[in-house]
């Protein structure tokens, strides 16, 4: 089985990629910024599911790779990420729902130029408890969709005890916990819920904010719902994997779609990511997991644009993410949090993507500088080039 630790350890030898759109410079330079110093100050905000993996990613390569940088990434959910993302307020965003086309559209007009999202790593949405005599009780999603939409309201419940015949369930009251804020971890958890049952679909349906039934305790982010988890008697919620590893939570084991009853582990999220078919445009869910994979897996992407930014501040940039996405050590981390990193191909893809990172800044400037702002641009640079021929014909 693999893990975290190898999974990527092939690509470690990529040389880690400047912006290929860096205002002029040697091409050489640009081509290997692990030869040069990069003083770029990024910000971002967005998920707090993925936000342990990322603090530990901005801690090293802030403190190992590119110690003159700064990354300030900031934990205030998906839909708030998202939000500053649009109106521009931080470098890049950071969702566990992709952008759909109108979401990009309205960007693009935003900015004026196109905006792009790739994704970054994988994490498991994990089903967490307050009694630790708990600890693997099985469920599958339709007694997950009865206990959100409290037709389940206590764990020696038929149909919960239909599935755990050896344990012995108390007749305890169940509180479920869910985000409150506008949350990815709430789409990737209600996405699974409306895919896998239809009666939840019809009547609470999926996205980043719920209309949730009553009798339920809300939490901001991650911390929050594992705080009204743990100061609940029968507290149960949905949360990232590395919080409820860090927490040591009780756990369910889920059933997914081939019948397998599945712990949440690294190996568990990396098997179903793999079978994510992953389209041309990255926006996709990752459905009807079966074989060794735990059913309730997301992804984390990354939005920035392609115009807009200072050349040290898109430098910095795509330094960074081809760094975590490409860096033997920064998989290291990934694994070892209960995170799943990229497939090698998945990864070159990702890689040719973020290079477009502010790509259309020297096209831009270019336009400008040759038009001279009187519009005869196409005119001069074919005078250019037919003067270029002469010239290499004269040689």
């Amino acid at each position: 089985m693999r893990n975290g630790r190898s999974k990527l350890a092939a690509l470690a030898a990529i040389p880690l990629l400047a912006a290929a759109c860096s205002n002029g410079g040697d091409e050489t330079d640009d081509a290997n910024t692990t030869a040069e110093t990069l003083t770029g100050s990024l910000t971002g905000a967005g998920a707090s599911f993925p936000d342990p993996l990322f603090q530990d990613w901005i801690y090293s390569y802030t403190n190992d790779v590119q110690p003159d940088t700064s990354i300030n990434y900031q934990s205030v959910g998906s839909g708030a990420g998202i939000e500053q993302f649009m109106e521009e307020t931080v470098d890049f965003g950071s969702s566990e729902e992709f952008l759909d086309d109108d979401a990009l559209q309205e960007a693009a007009d935003g900015r004026g130029c196109e905006a792009l999202q790739f994704p970054v790593t994988f994490g498991s949405v994990v089903i967490a408890m307050n009694n630790p005599e708990l600890d693997g009780l099985v469920l599958d999603p339709e007694a997950l969709a009865g206990i959100y939409s409290r037709e389940i309201t206590t764990f020696d419940d038929p149909a919960i005890a239909e599935l755990n015949p050896d344990m012995d369930l108390p007749n305890e009251e169940i509180v479920p916990v869910h985000r409150s804020d506008s949350s990815g971890t709430t789409a990737v958890f209600t996405h699974y819920l409306a895919h896998e049952v239809e009666s939840w679909d019809e009547e609470f349906g999926e996205g980043k904010e719920l209309e949730w039934p009553s009798g339920l305790v809300g939490g901001q982010q991650n911390d929050g719902v594992s705080q009204g988890i743990s100061q609940n008697p029968g507290g149960l919620g949905y949360v990232n994997q590395s919080f409820a590893q860090e927490s040591d939570m009780a756990l369910a084991h889920i059933v997914n779609a081939d019948g397998e009853t599945i712990e949440p582990t690294t190996e568990s999220t990396i098997a179903a990511s793999e079978e994510a078919d992953v389209p041309d445009d990255f926006q996709f869910h990752i459905d009807d997991i079966g074989g060794e994979g735990y059913p309730i897996a997301g992804t984390n992407w990354i939005f920035t644009y392609t115009c807009g930014y200072d050349e040290e501040t898109a430098n910095t940039l795509v330094d960074f993410w081809t760094w975590a996405l490409t860096d033997e050590s920064a998989q290291e981390i990934t694994g070892e949090l209960g995170y799943a990193p990229l497939g090698d191909e998945l990864t070159e893809r990702v890689v040719a993507e973020l290079e477009r990172t502010n790509s259309e800044n020297d096209a831009g400037e270019g336009d400008e500088a040759e038009d001279g702002g009187d519009g005869t641009a196409e005119d001069d640079g074919a005078d250019e080039a037919e003067d270029a021929d002469a010239e290499n014909g004269d040689q």
